[in-house]
């Protein structure tokens, strides 16, 4: 009986102990009980166990969350849905203004349109390859974006074609100036990780921008008895606008985060690996097959639309980009490009063949909305591409070539569907873009492994 009593009150005691002194300092074996050494570490030791399990555990873009878009970037965003109102405003009415006000005919419309991108390709390849040499970037956007403002002064005097012409050409001009610095400051902000989201992004606000644009148009039309040039005053207004946010809310980098170079070098623009110009081969393709949505909006009168509403087009369109280009841009960084861009040809296919026997006011606009859906999965994924594959110190150059060789190429391909327009029908344009859409997939297939950058 004694026996129990002392085992059960030895058992319930607490045991005396103290706690272990830093290695180095005790004073024997007797200053750190040896159980308690033995003991201590087991609960550190389990809980972080148990973190480590929960961290593997997770997915892995929860481990390592991708950082924010740069406040940069969404200005940039802003400026182009700023300017992309006030372009919108007029690009849905212009072809009906030429056709219908000054009589220019489907050729010429093609034309007008081509060399308008061709003009805009010429300052693009030169703007880029400055931007690489002054290292600043900004002050060639700002120069861009207020010769587009200053353009939209002139729209609403024209009363020519040549003055359109003269119009089309200053705004080209200013695109061509903007685009590229626009797209390496993006480039260099924007960490890797998040570069094809951040394209995206200022792709999808750039298509809000499209999407308010011929809004306002319709809805300025109806107020104003569908006085067309009183519309293109109207478009003033935003592009000053997105004048203002780009002077005051974006911030270039230092050009310390772009090496240094020892003077200008047109050469440098042609210094590109082998991956760029596959990129380039590709944009070319595609842009030969989707020419100027001028051809769209005319299609629009054929298939019923009043010239009032025809803006409504556009607004379709711009509604199904807008909802693809900014998550398509995030999903790019996960699982790369080739099979997206292989997605935006089929769309684009199907969209030619709805429009090119599009009877009804329905069949048409289900024909913009897969062109829109082509855009969405194509347009950012071509920049971000252009971005992986080329050097910090001559990206630059880069998307200047890229803009060049794709604007050669839609001079090219928006005058020959103005001919076959006007020579063939209406329905002829489509046809060949669909089959071009076709070749374009094919050469996807083909270099596969070229396109996982």
């Amino acid at each position: 009986m004694s026996g129990k009593k002392t085992f059960a009150r030895v058992a319930i005691s607490p045991r005396p102990c103290t706690p272990p002194t830093p290695a180095g300092r005790g004073t024997g074996p007797s200053s750190a009980p040896r159980d308690f050494a033995d003991i201590a570490p087991w609960p550190r030791t389990m809980h972080q166990f148990a973190r480590t399990s929960q961290r593997n555990a997770m997915p892995k873009s929860l481990q390592n969350p991708a950082p924010p878009i740069p406040p940069t970037v969404w200005m940039l965003g802003i400026v182009s849905l700023l300017m992309d109102v006030s372009s919108e405003m007029i690009n849905t009415l212009l072809p009906l203004w030429l056709a219908g006000g000054l009589g220019a005919s489907a050729l010429a419309i093609g034309f007008i349109e081509g060399l308008s991108v061709a003009i805009a390709t010429a300052t693009r390849f030169l703007s880029g390859v400055f931007a690489d040499w002054s290292r600043r970037a900004k002050p060639l956007a700002v120069l861009g974006y207020g010769l587009g403002a200053l353009s939209r002064l002139i729209f609403p005097l024209a009363i020519s074609i040549d003055q359109i012409v003269l119009a089309k050409a200053l705004d080209r001009v200013g695109k061509g100036i903007r685009s590229t610095p626009r797209d390496a400051i993006i480039a260099a902000v924007a960490p890797p990780q998040i570069r094809g989201a951040s394209f995206g992004l200022r792709k999808s606000l750039d298509t809000v921008g499209g999407f308010l644009g011929p809004l306002v148009a319709v809805g300025a039309m109806i107020l104003l008895a569908g006085d067309i040039a009183a519309v293109f005053w109207i478009a003033a207004i935003p592009a000053a606008l997105a004048m203002l946010v780009l002077v005051l809310a974006v911030h270039e980098p230092e050009p310390s985060r772009v090496a240094k170079r020892s003077g200008f070098r047109l050469a440098d623009a042609f210094r590109l690996n082998r991956a760029v110009w596959a990129v380039i081969g590709l944009a070319a393709i595609i842009m030969l097959a989707r020419f100027s949505e001028a051809f769209v909006l005319l299609k629009a009168l054929e298939a019923g639309f009043a010239p009032t509403w025809v803006p409504l087009a556009m607004v379709v369109m711009h509604a199904a980009y807008g909802l693809t280009a900014w998550p398509v841009g995030r999903l790019s960084d996960r699982i790369g490009t080739a099979g997206l861009l292989s997605w935006s040809l089929v769309f684009l296919t199907i969209a030619h063949l709805t429009l090119a026997f599009a009877g009804t006011v329905w069949a048409y606009i289900l024909g913009t909305v897969f062109w829109g859906l082509h855009m969405g999965f194509s347009q950012g994924l071509l920049g971000a591409m252009i971005a992986a594959a080329t050097p910090d110190a001559i990206r630059g150059s880069a998307f200047g070539t890229f803009n060049l060789v794709a604007g050669v190429v839609m001079l090219v391909g928006n005058t020959a569907a103005g001919w076959f327009w006007h020579s063939a029908g209406s329905q002829a344009p489509f046809l060949i873009g669909a089959g071009l859409s076709g070749i374009a997939m094919l050469w996807i297939a083909l270099r596969q492994r070229r396109f996982h950058l």
